[in-house]
């Protein structure tokens, strides 16, 4: 338990918003009854359900059967059962108990997942969801003989009456594992278990341990003290005997909604659900730099900065888009390699050098070097062993590191760490590369009562005005929120903070709470009815990827329609691109981005039950998070596309510039005129400047750069197409592909584009794309002056 329990209990008695029930359904499975997708168990008391969730990670859209709370409408799973197996693509699952007796989830005719218990009792068998969120098989005529129950196989979450320990008999382990991201829930790098000893211990890797509870001392642990706050709204139990050792708690109010989870970035978190949100009360470890490795390797950890991780010097972020979503285990990488062995025998100009960190946490696993008496030789010791990452002189010595450093952080009191880098990498210009990508920190620890009780205050005095319910949804999914029109208008200050205007309306900054933010955009000029309306709403709302703008919610009074999304604090991609205020992306990610945005439309156009065209893709409808991954938006001109129909009329019209040919000329069209504006957009990324005829020289229109990039493509001159901002500091191969993945996108014929599944493979490596031919409009704007041979 956690601390600060009791003290919020009572006001969660007061304040705690019930959400309707669901329709009455069974909460038992019973032999010869398959369970489908579209099917859940409810317990008997409506509070947990049973049933298989969707979630979409690197594009791929992943089926699980998992346990989670009924009456919340954002889904929480507390239990997965095939979470390092998930049914991926079309398939559809299917859970069912056995020949047998074994409850088995299955896809295809493949069995994926199975309780694979040893039942010896004569007769049938039955899956039942408790009121506890316990899922048991147990006999169908002894219902006390139970063979198995998801309690004794947590995944990340510990609800009350789940034991976390060993059965010293039988060897069974229930401890914690985190996810590996905020979506994926397979299994992560941390976890949380009791040892032999009594004693709770958190990990990385099951091999560095970097928490531990302490002792028992009859009422708590000694490394947690304020779990006796809480000792008299929850029953703690804690067993050490010859059999078992455990602890485990229960609530003396089971309306409150509470539970405790080891989150993906290594902290076990006491959560309360207020009745809108979760909020954590408590953390253990209390800081996030006090995790091990919990920003991957070459990072620093600065616990009370937003973000908390960050890239060394002369290191980006391996995978924006991992960090996006809060898997940070790649960590960061180098932009230029280190100079040893490279040399030749112009030593000096190619020794590498090193840059001095203060005031750092040193890594673990450091080699001491007793040899050497002086930072310079502890300095020669490094430069002269090739694997040497960093060194450091101080009261202990010398002590070098190889390879990967991890676990560093900032310390008041920490000693300086010399790391190595590529000589280059020190020389004085501007750069834009270390620090500039940074992982995303979500969340605050509520660090004493009187911050939290002023918290609690707020809270419900801002909750008093929002009147909120969820819209339904026939799909399964979790549903969307309905705002009134005078909420959203509070939450934006009236509108007076403007973030944009796009052809539909306007967008605005607002706020759900203090550390909430919402962009809401008010549409201007909305011809079409409520119902059409809210449909459409419904329809972008069941939409879920990393890599689209995440819907929250909507407003439909009267003539008045706005929708909620989450906010970008990196804005629009035009922003970085065009003007001048905005921060220059360096290759690395800009790279990321052009295949961000390619998943995020092979998403809509492949994954979802209908295709989806975007219809309006360009740099100002892709949006940036905090961690420069890229998120599609503005869906005002989207048309969604039955599987039976491979084509839509529209008479509304994108963007000039961006518009495929045959949409100007009237066709029909198909998901194909977003992968013409794709190609557009890809060749402004690698520019920096907009593709628009206009922006070219009005005497000499064959300067127009789509059609530069075809010809210098066969001419091996690519190099001049990058934006000069970047000082040529690329990535010649990768800016080459996208290249030629752009003029293909761009063809005049839509049969010669690729999709963008394809597109996809491109940017991943693992298709090569041929040479592309010249586009003959683009080349007939351009004013023909080249020869259309490629």
């Amino acid at each position: 338990m956690r601390p600060l329990l009791g003290l919020v209990l009572c006001w969660l008695l007061f304040s705690q918003q019930h959400t309707p029930s669901y329709s009455i359904a069974t909460d038992t499975l019973s032999p010869g009854r398959s369970f489908a997708s579209d099917e859940r168990l409810v317990s008997s008391n409506g509070k947990f359900a049973l049933g298989f969730f969707q979630t979409v990670t690197s594009n791929v859209l992943n089926w699980y059967l998992g346990i989670w709370f009924n009456k919340i409408p954002k889904l929480t799973p507390v239990w997965t059962a095939n979470r390092d197996h998930p049914i991926s693509g079309p398939a559809s699952p299917e859970l069912i108990i056995a020949s047998d007796g074994n409850l088995v989830v299955s896809a295809q005719g493949a069995i994926i997942w199975s309780t694979e218990a040893n039942i010896t009792a004569n007769g049938t068998t039955a899956a039942v969801l408790l009121d506890s969120g316990d899922l048991v098989l147990r006999s169908s005529s002894n219902s006390s003989r139970i063979f198995w129950e998801s309690f004794d196989y947590p995944t990340d979450t510990m609800l009350p009456g789940v034991k976390v320990g060993r059965n010293k008999v039988t060897g069974l382990n229930r401890r914690l594992v985190s996810r590996k991201n905020s979506i994926d829930q397979g299994s992560g790098v941390f976890s949380t278990e009791m040892g032999l000893d009594g004693i709770g211990r958190i990990s990385w890797n099951s091999s560095v341990v970097y928490w531990s509870s302490g002792e028992w001392n009859g009422k708590f642990f000694n490394s947690e003290p304020e779990m006796s706050a809480g000792s008299s709204s929850s029953n703690y139990t804690f067993v050490n005997n010859s059999q078992e050792v455990y602890f485990t708690y229960n609530m003396v109010n089971e309306n409150i909604i509470v539970l405790s989870m080891l989150d993906v970035n290594g902290q076990r978190k006491l959560r309360v659900w207020t009745g809108q949100d979760w909020i954590s009360i408590s953390n253990q470890p209390k800081y996030h730099c006090d995790v091990y490795a919990v920003c991957g390797p070459f990072t620093v950890c600065t616990s009370d900065a937003d973000p908390f991780c960050n890239c060394m010097k002369g290191f980006s972020v391996r995978s924006p888009e991992d960090w996006g979503i809060e898997d940070r285990t790649g960590g960061c990488i180098r932009n230029t390699p280190l100079n040893c062995g490279r040399g030749g025998g112009n030593k000096t100009a190619m020794t590498d050098k090193f840059y001095s960190m203060p005031g750092i946490r040193l890594p673990q696993n450091g080699t001491i070097i007793p040899s050497a008496s002086s930072v310079n030789q502890c300095a020669q010791v490094c430069l002269s062993n090739c694997s040497c990452t960093a060194y450091s002189y101080g009261k202990d010595g010398c002590s070098i590191w190889d390879d990967e450093l991890l676990n560093v952080a900032t310390d008041d009191n920490g000693e300086m760490l010399y790391l190595r880098l590529a000589a280059q990498e020190l020389q004085n210009r501007k750069r834009n590369k270390s620090g500039m990508i940074n992982g995303t920190a979500i969340g605050a620890s509520i660090a004493t009562l009187a911050g939290f009780v002023f918290l609690v205050v707020i809270w419900r005095r801002r909750n008093k005005k929002w009147s909120i319910h969820k819209m339904d949804d026939d799909q399964g999914g979790v549903g969307i929120i309905a705002f009134r029109y005078v909420d959203l208008e509070s939450a934006t200050k009236k509108f007076s903070e403007k973030l944009g205007t796009g052809g539909f309306g306007s967008v605005f900054k607002g706020w759900l709470s203090d550390s909430v933010a919402i962009a809401v955009k008010r549409l201007d000029g909305v011809q079409q009815g409520e119902k059409q309306f809210r449909a459409e709403v419904k329809s972008i709302g069941i939409i879920q990827h990393i890599n689209v703008v995440k819907l929250i919610g909507f407003c439909c009074e009267g003539d008045r329609r706005l929708l909620v999304y989450e906010h970008m604090p990196n804005g629009s991609l035009d922003s970085h691109l065009f003007q001048s205020h905005g921060a220059i992306l360096d290759w690395n990610v800009r790279y990321q981005i052009a295949l961000g945005v390619a998943r995020g439309l092979g998403y809509l156009h492949h994954g979802c039950r209908d295709c989806i065209i975007h219809c309006d893709i360009k740099p100002q409808n892709i949006l940036l998070d905090t961690s420069f991954v890229p998120k599609i938006a503005d869906f005002g001109m989207a048309k969604f596309l039955g599987r039976d129909f491979s084509r839509v009329v529209t008479t509304m019209r994108g963007t000039f510039g961006y518009l495929a040919p045959e949409w100007i000329s009237g066709t029909p069209i198909t998901p194909k005129v977003d992968v013409y504006s794709y190609g557009m957009v890809l060749l402004e990324i690698i520019s920096g400047k907009r593709n628009s005829p206009k922006q070219s020289c009005s005497d000499d229109r064959a300067d127009y750069y789509p059609v530069q990039v075809a010809h210098k493509l066969l001419h091996g001159d690519i190099l001049s197409l990058v934006d000069a901002n970047l000082h040529g500091d690329v990535n010649m191969e990768e800016v080459e592909r996208v290249c030629k993945v752009a003029c293909w996108c761009i063809q005049d014929n839509e049969f010669d584009r690729p999709t963008m599944a394809e597109v996809v493979q491109f940017l991943e490596g693992t298709c090569e794309p041929e040479m592309p031919p010249v586009p003959r409009l683009l080349h007939a704007i351009a004013g023909g002056s080249h020869s259309t041979g490629l």
